[in-house]
């Protein structure tokens, strides 16, 4: 029997979770299985140990989560031997796990903030157009730093002026607030700062910053109905960067491998 062609064997994503809290890590898990996926994708999850931070805030807990996972035995030898294709390092920042894990060069490796830019894009399409798109985060730190990330990520200079991006818009809240706190709480913050990015006008996409938001898709789209109305808000897409994540990895490794090989 013939071997199946590189791009029809298995895809091994892992989910990595670069902070302590497993509430966060589920919620993710779960958005993830809500994909409509081919049967050879097989995702892992990972949630970092306890001496990471329980929420990645700013620029420390990013080094200080790296630092962990990068310290995980156990983890780290299973990239090393190969037993994953992938990682989605799933905290929406411009994380230095992505570039410390790329140096495996047969690892495809991207950040749910990076796929979220990617597919974000991709989705507004026209390039003369007027259609934005923009992110609704959490504390007042991501502003700035998420801001010159997306001006990195497309080479630009910091403070460049982009005209497809609408800006990033933060709520207050914290990754964890999104497991803790009243509902009614984070919903009413959370649509607070995405009637502010709405409200800059041709809002395409809306990138959800935080993995910690995954499943809260309808408070998004309950705001662009009062923002847009119902028929224009009809056409605002939501991006969860997990599942972008998932999805391009394995548009990623299954390219790598067709054109690797030429199949």
């Amino acid at each position: 029997m013939s071997s199946p062609a590189p791009s029809e064997r298995a895809v091994r994503i892992l989910l990595l979770n670069p902070n302590s809290s497993t509430a966060m890590t589920d919620g993710m898990e779960a958005a993830a299985k809500k994909l409509i996926l081919p049967d050879y994708i097989d995702i892992s999850t990972y949630t970092a140990s306890s001496s990471s931070p329980a929420s990645i805030n700013d620029n420390n807990d990013i080094n200080a989560s790296t630092e962990v996972v990068l310290s995980d035995k156990n983890v780290m030898k299973s990239i090393e031997d190969g037993a994953y294709d992938a990682v989605l390092v799933a905290c929406f920042s411009v994380h230095t796990l992505v570039p410390k894990l790329s140096e495996h060069k047969n690892l495809a490796v991207t950040g749910i903030f990076e796929a979220s830019i990617l597919t974000s894009l991709s989705i507004i399409g026209d390039p003369s157009g007027s259609e934005k798109w923009g992110v609704v985060t959490t504390g007042k730190f991501w502003e700035d730093h998420l801001a010159h990330g997306v001006n990195q990520f497309i080479g630009q200079n910091k403070g460049d002026e982009n005209s497809k991006f609408a800006g990033v818009f933060s709520s207050g809240l914290t990754a964890g607030d999104f497991h803790t706190l009243p509902p009614e709480e984070v919903k009413a913050k959370l649509k607070a700062a995405t009637k502010k990015l709405l409200q800059t006008g041709s809002v395409k996409c809306v990138a959800m910053g935080c993995g910690g938001m995954a499943g809260l898709e309808e408070i998004i789209r309950e705001t662009a109905v009062e923002v847009y109305g119902e028929q224009e808000a009809a056409n605002v897409f939501i991006i969860d960067g997990v599942k972008a994540g998932i999805l391009q990895l394995e548009q990623t490794v299954r390219s790598r491998r067709a054109f690797q090989s030429g199949i």
